[in-house]
């Protein structure tokens, strides 16, 4: 692995989400949180991947100008049901909204684009990529469906549910080769980009 010959003053998240919050946490590193204002709502694009891709860039971008020595991690996740990456499913944001999510996921695949932006604004690094990962819902009842809402309160999560916690319960299967992407930032390959500015991890 080629280690970046550069230096830097701090590592910033770009991002006000808990979840992804946790998931640095594991990295045992020093860090801070400064969450982007950006829009976003899709702009034209027509497949999950292309809309995921556009704001992990902008909103680690946002950051990254400001602290311009600093590596900025940014992240976003949209979700989409098999067939259809171009109808892009949101964070519910009401109990209502979380059940008919969960009743049109019911029994289908959903998957899961997730990008992760790291830049440098100094050297002039950026990579930008996308990965995948996704779920096969079991045949969920109305029932069921409420039960969950009201006991996990999934009302900001893409898709309602939060695989984390009672979330697993309502699935067949889980695909993928990194759950944290599910979860919203995929750690593996931030560790990797981390390494080449010469972090040690672990």
């Amino acid at each position: 692995m080629t280690i970046l010959t550069t230096s830097f003053s701090e590592i910033i998240l770009a991002s006000s989400s808990q979840t992804r919050k946790d998931l640095m946490n594991r990295l045992g590193l020093d860090y801070r949180c400064i969450s982007p204002d950006i829009d976003e709502s899709a702009q034209g694009e027509i497949h999950a991947d292309d809309l995921a891709k556009r704001l992990a860039f902008e909103k680690a971008q946002v950051i990254a100008k400001q602290y311009p020595n600093a590596i900025i991690i940014g992240s976003d996740q949209v979700a989409w049901r098999e067939y259809a990456p171009q109808d892009f499913i949101g964070k519910p944001l009401s109990i209502e909204n979380a059940i008919q999510q969960l009743q049109a996921n019911s029994g289908k695949n959903v998957f899961f684009s997730t990008a992760l932006s790291v830049q440098h604004c100094a050297s002039g690094f950026e990579h930008t990529l996308v990965e995948h990962y996704h779920v096969k819902f079991r045949d969920l009842s109305r029932t069921e469906i409420k039960r969950y809402v009201e006991k996990d309160q999934p009302l900001h999560c893409a898709g309602s549910f939060k695989c984390e916690s009672l979330g697993i319960t309502l699935f067949e299967q889980m695909i993928g080769q990194d759950q944290t992407t599910l979860m919203g930032m995929p750690m593996i390959q931030l560790c990797e980009i981390l390494r080449k500015f010469g972090i040690q991890l672990p």
